[in-house]
């Protein structure tokens, strides 16, 4: 049995849902995992874990600006663990843009980081206008028009392939 760490960082609550999916699937597999927000992990004893996790939502086309920061105080550590990285956005809802290797954010992100994670995975996250503040709201229902997306300001649309999700979680398991 291995100890994981799983770190997210969220801007609407959508990635710790991913996160405690993550952290069932490793628990049948007989992990001890422990999930935790970013701003918290500082806190712990990262060596003290076999395997850690960082996964991290999008907002503007960018990731939270302590997701890079928390990777650099913390990369000689993740490089000598196995690590997995894996981000969560709307634009993943296309079947074009929904792999690591396609992924526009993942791949500007990791451009601008040099950690290199050892597994890496992009989630399509969830459209939830109805708990957006106005502005972002606005801005939201804009990019999807850019973009065909949906613009209801009521929808409220997962586009988490839950499947992914759980496939990942066995990947990250089996590497611990």
């Amino acid at each position: 049995m291995s100890s994981i760490l799983v770190i997210y960082s969220t801007t609407d609550g959508h990635t710790p849902r991913i996160c405690e999916r993550l952290r069932q699937v490793m628990v049948q597999q007989g992990h001890a995992v422990t999930v935790v927000p970013i701003a918290q992990a500082d806190a712990l004893d990262l060596s003290a874990f076999d395997t850690i996790v960082i996964g991290a939502s999008i907002r503007y086309g960018k990731h939270q600006p302590q997701v890079a920061q928390f990777i650099a105080r913390h990369q000689a550590l993740l490089e000598r663990k196995p690590n997995a990285f894996f981000t969560v956005n709307i634009v993943a809802r296309k079947p074009e843009k929904n792999r690591p290797e396609t992924n526009p954010y993942l791949i500007k992100f990791l451009r601008q980081i040099s950690w290199k994670p050892k597994l890496l995975e992009v989630f399509a996250g969830k459209l939830d206008y109805p708990r957006y503040r106005f502005f972002d709201r606005l801005m939201i229902r804009f990019i999807m028009f850019m973009t065909q997306g949906p613009t209801d300001p009521k929808a409220v649309i997962e586009f988490t392939d839950w499947a992914q999700v759980e496939a990942f979680g066995r990947q990250v398991g089996d590497m611990s």
